[in-house]
């Protein structure tokens, strides 16, 4: 496949009416899953604690942004079964990043939420992360930053469809 031509030979926004035929779109998708695809790997890389499973650290994420919630919760979040969150929220629990608590309405409800060291390691990570993009978006010609706000308005479009 192609690559999508350069930022620099594409307008700026393109017509409404305007659409790529059939066979470009499939281009375009591609390109775009590929590329995508190596920019989380290389922010991955950036993790604060690179002994933690990408499901791991997401489990705590999710924790650390929604938090406190029950198993079922979180692994609906997910999008795993719940034997296979507790075995991650099992991990995590004894790497001290998360804390199982009574849910203060119910007894019975445990709730998990994410320890001060699990807290420290997302934020810490979100802010290598941040810092690593910064410094490449830094490097882009005003057009290319321009294009890039674009464009992260339309993947979030996507993201949230």
């Amino acid at each position: 496949m192609s690559t999508i031509p350069p930022t620099a030979n594409r307008p700026a926004k393109p017509q409404a009416s305007a659409t790529l035929p059939h066979d470009r779109v499939a281009e375009l998708s591609h390109d775009f899953r590929l590329a995508n695809a190596r920019l989380t790997r290389r922010l991955r890389q950036q993790r604060a604690n690179d002994e933690l499973t990408a499901g791991q650290f997401s489990a705590l994420c999710t924790l650390f942004s929604d938090g406190p919630l029950t198993l079922s919760e979180l692994s609906e979040h997910e999008r795993v079964t719940p034997p296979s969150m507790n075995r991650t929220v099992n991990a995590l629990v004894e790497a001290e990043l998360v804390q199982r608590e009574n849910a203060a309405n119910d007894g019975r409800k445990v709730m998990l939420a994410p320890s001060a060291a699990g807290n420290a390691l997302v934020r810490e990570t979100r802010e290598r992360r941040d810092a690593w993009i910064a410094q490449r978006v830094m490097k882009l010609s005003p057009e290319q930053q321009q294009v890039l706000a674009e464009a992260t308005l339309i993947m979030k479009e996507l993201a949230d469809s």
